[in-house]
């Protein structure tokens, strides 16, 4: 069991050569994630120019991979939670690899969006998973930066991305970007035969008899189970439409029917105990996605448009914001361990907000522009390497990688909200001021959201019971289980 005794040497050492591996294996399998997802955005041209495809095609073959992502991300953390955190993560990491690998071989439009549902599911998964698994290997005392540390793989696999891109594309063409997709699959393998499970899941579950199955209120009677099979397919195919058209009288319709049936999902899986927690967790993630996802997809359109930037001067400036980026999220770890999860977060994101308007203002200096950038991204998107803690404490082990999933993927929708609400604003304001105002707005309602624990705040209502943070030590060892903790 995890101990609460003051540490005598230094954190690093508190680890076992075990852990160290379960986390690189997992903070590997994320870089290649975060590979994988921006190869789309760097090769968009190239796809577009040879399968004659519209703005519009283009467009949704980014949006894809969010029609898929709620459901990957509940179906394999379900299954996290049920069979183990590994097999779960390999199988998000087989997932994503294999979707990625069959974008090479796209023939034409609807094989290369059919692929991306693929790579949407995979990429849900592997964030939920992964982040279970690393964090419930890890000491507590040190979970935040378990937390921290993985997200920050993703920030080095973008940018490794851009730089393999300048290398691969011009020479083999943009097919080869995504066969590179394969390689995934080599750390799944190993990290099948060579990982151990995760020790708070095998204490918690795996010496159980009866394995948690969070999906058991959606099918609790052949009613509900009809009832909820219709409310996904009406989920997945409202998110089809609204991605794949972008416009039209009929996408606000849509996008509400989307919202009520994932929003009576969260009602069911959090039950009567657990459903504040389950629908205001999505929407402090929501919110999270909003403020940050509006410069992430819109910058380089802001430095090429605006600024007048080159390819390399987009390239450099990026560079300095994804390497600020992976530099806040192991600041962010260590910040969270010393005053505390929440604190840390919204502290963080009011000190971001002094960087703000400023990075926009610069016009002139690249130099400049880029230890800007490197300082607002550091702390406003490099904190959301918390996140993963953040979501996981409030959440039981036996449903925490369902939890996590779902909310987290339903959450991530504002990222796909994000730049259609930039690039509205812009259409009355310059780009950069329009992304200055909506990232502002959204990162005062991130700080109010987590900072006063609304979710928690929210959740105590219907369980007055129920614990503040799961993933924290508890004085004299394991907390006795209750019924409300292995479900509603």
């Amino acid at each position: 069991m995890h101990t609460t005794a003051k540490p005598t040497r230094p954190w690093y050492r508190e680890l076992s050569g075990t852990q160290w591996k379960a986390f690189f294996a997992a903070w590997i399998g994320y870089a290649l994630d975060g590979f994988d997802f921006v190869l789309i955005t760097l090769v968009l041209t190239e796809i577009s120019d040879d399968f004659g495809l519209s703005t519009v095609q283009a467009a949704s073959l980014i949006s894809g991979a969010f029609i898929t992502r709620w459901l990957g991300g509940a179906v394999l953390g379900a299954l996290g939670d049920r069979f183990g955190r590994k097999p779960a993560m390999v199988l998000s990491i087989l997932l994503y690899s294999l979707g990625t690998f069959a974008c090479g071989f796209a023939w034409d439009y609807t094989s290369l969006f059919v692929a991306r549902l693929a790579i949407g599911m995979g990429m849900a998964g592997e964030y939920g998973t992964s982040a279970t698994y690393v964090m419930e290997s890890w000491p507590t005392r040190l979970r935040n930066r378990a937390s921290g540390f993985l997200i920050s793989g993703y920030s080095l696999g973008s940018v490794l991305a851009a730089q393999v891109y300048k290398w691969v594309v011009p020479t083999l063409g943009w097919r080869w970007m995504f066969y590179l997709g394969i390689i995934p699959i080599v750390i799944a393998l190993w990290m099948r035969r060579a990982l151990p499970e995760a020790e708070d899941w095998t204490e918690a579950t795996g010496k159980v008899a009866k394995k948690p199955n969070p999906f058991q209120p959606l099918f609790a009677t052949p009613a509900r189970a009809a009832a909820n099979i219709v409310l996904a397919v009406l989920a997945t195919v409202s998110l089809f439409v609204v991605f794949t058209t972008g416009s039209g009288v009929v996408v606000p319709v849509l996008s509400v029917v989307a919202g009520v049936s994932l929003a009576a999902f969260a009602v069911q899986l959090g039950g009567r105990r657990g459903w504040p927690l389950y629908l205001s967790m999505t929407v402090t993630i929501f919110f999270a996605f909003l403020y940050s996802w509006p410069i992430q997809a819109l910058l380089p359109t802001y430095l090429k448009t605006e600024l007048g930037y080159s390819t390399s001067q987009v390239t450099d400036a990026l560079f300095f914001a994804g390497f600020g980026t992976m530099v806040g999220c192991c600041a962010a770890g260590f910040l969270g361990d010393w005053i505390g999860t929440k604190k840390a977060y919204a502290f963080t994101l009011i000190g971001s907000l002094v960087l703000i308007f400023p990075v926009f203002a610069i016009k002139n200096s690249l130099p400049l522009l880029g230890a800007a950038l490197f300082l607002l991204q550091a702390t406003s998107f490099g904190i959301s390497g918390l996140l993963p803690r953040y979501i996981g404490g409030h959440f039981p082990t036996a449903v925490r990688g369902a939890a996590l999933g779902f909310t987290y993927n339903v959450g991530a929708l504002g990222g796909a909200v994000a730049p259609v609400l930039g690039a509205r604003l812009a259409s009355g304001m310059e780009l950069g001021q329009a992304l200055a105002v909506l990232t502002f707005a959204g990162t005062i309602l991130v700080v109010l959201l987590v900072g006063l624990d609304v979710p928690g705040r929210l959740s105590r209502l219907t369980d007055p019971d129920g614990l503040a943070d799961h993933l924290a030590e508890r004085p004299g060892g394991p907390t006795p289980r209750r019924t409300s903790e292995t479900g509603p």
